[in-house]
Formats: C-alpha cells, structure tokens, sequence
C-alpha cells in the first residue's frame, strides 16, 4: 500500500444562506458651551435610547456599549473653548428582523441621536458551516474518483484529508447609509430585505488508487 499510485484532490462548496443576525449601531451626543450641560443632554439621550431598547428586549439578542467620548471644541487658534461635545455608542444584535425596522426608526426619531446599519451576518456556530465542510469533502471525493476512472483506476483509501481554509468567517454586509433624526410623529414603516450571506469551505485530500490501466 505504501507504494500505491497517489491522487490529490482539492474540494471546493460555496453557499449563499439566509443571515440569522443584524447589527446595528445608535449614537446619542450633545453639544454645549458648557461642559455640565453637555454632559447632562448626553445622559438623557443616552437613557431615552435605553428605554427604547428595554421595550425591544424580545428581539434583541445583544446589546453593547461602545465608546464614550467627551471632548472640548477649540478656536482655531489658541485653546479657548467654545464648545463641549459629548457621545456615546450602542452596538445592537437583533435576531427578528421583522421588528428591526421599526426599531432603528424609532430610536432615529429621537432627538440628537443617529442609527447606522444594519449590518447581516451568520452565527459561528451555525449549520451552515457544518454542510458546507461536508460538501467540501464529497466534492474532493468525486474529483479523485474522476481522475482515477479517467486512468482506469479507483480510489482505494485516504491518505490525508486537510482544511484548506477555515469556513469563512460572518460576513457583515451593510443594507444601506445611516438613518438620521426624523422628524415627529408617527414613525414611518421601513422594510429591510436581508442580504444572503456567503458560506465557504475547503478541503485538500489524497487518496490512494489502483493500478492505473494505461496504453
């Protein structure tokens, strides 16, 4: 056997599947000559965001405070403060996406506040993966069966079977530009079509064949 005829073989799969999660960030600031006012705009807004997203709790799977920023605002020359700024960041994970547009409307709607996203992806831990490495490796077994019919051989055993790649990582795929403040009233209906998300895998194997018939 040590001294078999060897194949190898590189197995490809790609697929396109539904994402099962989008993210979304949410921005409150505040801007004042005085740096307790600003301060204080930028807690309000920060917790009037928080409301909104405690009333969404069923669709949101995670939610993550980013960065905080505060920073004086200067005259071109010298340091002389003219201004305070202030914000803070949200990192939204949502799993309904039937909710989701509703949800960045409405915190859009809030004052000083700005939405962007969503951003589609698929769990690491998703099947998707999984078939598609399973697929990868039927496809590098037809490709050795081929070339060894084509020499008048069959594949006899597996020598050494690799991952090529890791499965591509979640892709995330912005729908579209950041969502600003709207004006009041009754938020208007957005409907979100979810971008398919690329899945990959492959794998590089060798196997060992009969003795080619060849002439």
């Amino acid at each position: 056997m040590a001294d078999a005829p060897v194949v190898a073989v590189r197995g490809e799969a790609y697929r396109e599947v539904a994402p099962e999660l989008a993210r979304f960030t949410v921005t409150a600031t505040a801007r004042d000559r005085d740096r307790e006012s600003a301060l204080t705009r930028l807690a309000e807004r920060a917790a009037a965001v928080r409301v909104l997203l405690d009333s969404a709790e069923p669709a949101i799977e995670r939610r993550e405070t980013g960065e905080l920023r505060v920073w004086p605002e200067t005259r071109r020359s010298g340091e002389r403060v003219v201004a305070y700024h202030g914000s803070v960041s949200t990192t939204v994970t949502v799993t309904d996406f039937t909710a989701l547009g509703e949800l960045m409307l409405r915190l859009a709607e809030q004052d000083q506040v700005e939405v962007s996203g969503p951003w589609w992806s698929v769990r690491r831990d998703s099947p998707a993966y999984r078939e598609a490495r399973h697929a990868a490796i039927a496809d590098a077994l037809t490709r050795a069966r081929e070339y060894a019919e084509a020499l008048g051989a069959r594949v006899t055993a597996l020598v050494e079977l690799s991952d090529a790649r890791m499965a591509a990582e979640p892709l995330l795929a912005r729908a579209g530009g950041g969502v600003g403040g709207l004006a009041g009233g009754a938020a208007p209906e957005l409907e979100l079509d979810p971008r398919p998300q690329p899945v990959e895998a492959a794998v590089e194997a060798r196997f060992t064949i009969s003795e080619p018939v060849l002439g």
